[in-house]
């Protein structure tokens, strides 16, 4: 019967350790890194036909680093210094990625610049990227308005 009243004292002193353990993994898995953070500056006019640069800033709080596919899709077609928008590149916490692309438009149009996090060897150091579990894709756009 001792044997029995031993761990019935230990219980509240054991119950307090769970709680202090779950409230600490708790805690832990708060603690969530934005896996990508994007800024996208573009001039919101121009005229027909004017060269327009846009650059995007990319970068991550993931301690790991990613193979990034970065292209522009646009609401219409793109003119441009070159019609291959696309840049594969390494994307690691310590080393943030800028892209710069010349287009030409005659008309409005919306301008998405999206970001792939994909498989691809021979790109990041030592082949050790990550791809995140839910989420590959990211995207922000800004609207290009021609003037005449």
């Amino acid at each position: 019967m001792r044997a029995l009243l031993l761990p019935s004292r230990a219980g509240p002193a054991a119950l307090l350790l769970v709680l202090c353990l779950q409230l600490g993994a708790s805690n832990a898995q708060e603690n969530n890194w934005k896996v990508m953070t994007m800024d996208l500056q573009m001039q919101q006019t121009a005229k027909k036909n004017e060269e327009v640069p846009v650059t995007l800033k990319l970068s991550t709080e993931v301690q790991e680093c990613m193979v990034v596919k970065t292209y522009l899709k646009s609401s219409r077609p793109l003119e441009g210094t070159s019609h291959n928008y696309d840049f594969t590149s390494c994307l690691c916490n310590d080393y943030p990625r800028t892209f710069f692309w010349d287009i030409r438009s005659n008309y409005t149009v919306k301008i998405a610049a999206v970001v792939d996090i994909i498989r691809e060897l021979n790109i990041c150091p030592e082949d050790r990227a990550v791809v995140p579990i839910k989420a590959n894709r990211f995207y922000t756009f800004q609207t290009l308005q021609i003037t005449s």
